[in-house]
């Protein structure tokens, strides 16, 4: 595999582990909450990092490399993620939300990183790349929106 292409499943594999990360950080919140509208937009948010995984792992094979498997298991993103259990354990709307706001904050800086990577720029992944960042910034707003509303109900 080129060097070139090397660079571009790395990018794209970096996407695919903060897709993971957020489909285990919804499944964990979605099993946590009691809340049915929680657990709906919950599952909306898994929904589409499901999808924008599939895209990826469709490409990165296509490329000829191989796709990660699993979550991050090392630094902020990791312990963003693991912290929503003990957050969830008061079932606490507002602590819920922030959890996963940040969670939040983090996939749509990792999507900012890599659409701004010279591997991706002027490539044929990078529009798939601006697509799934627009659904990803979606849904943080949506997290943010909920999450603004519970602090203002408090």
């Amino acid at each position: 595999m080129a060097t070139n292409n090397q660079e571009i499943v790395d990018c794209l594999n970096n996407l695919v582990q903060i897709n993971n990360d957020r489909i285990q950080g919804y499944l964990t919140a979605s099993q946590e909450t009691d809340q049915d509208d929680l657990k709906s937009v919950f599952s909306e948010m898994m929904t589409t990092s499901q999808e924008c995984r599939r895209e990826l792992v469709q490409e990165i094979t296509k490329l000829g490399g191989t796709p990660v498997e699993g979550t991050t298991v090392s630094g902020k993103l990791y312990r963003v993620w693991m912290d929503i259990k003990a957050a969830l354990s008061s079932k606490e709307r507002k602590a819920i939300l922030n959890s996963c706001e940040f969670g939040e904050d983090a996939a749509v800086k990792t999507y900012q990183t890599e659409m701004d990577s010279e591997a991706l720029k002027g490539s044929e992944y990078a529009q798939l790349v601006q697509e799934q960042y627009s659904k990803i910034k979606a849904g943080h707003d949506k997290i943010k929106q909920l999450r603004d509303a519970a602090n203002n109900a408090a």
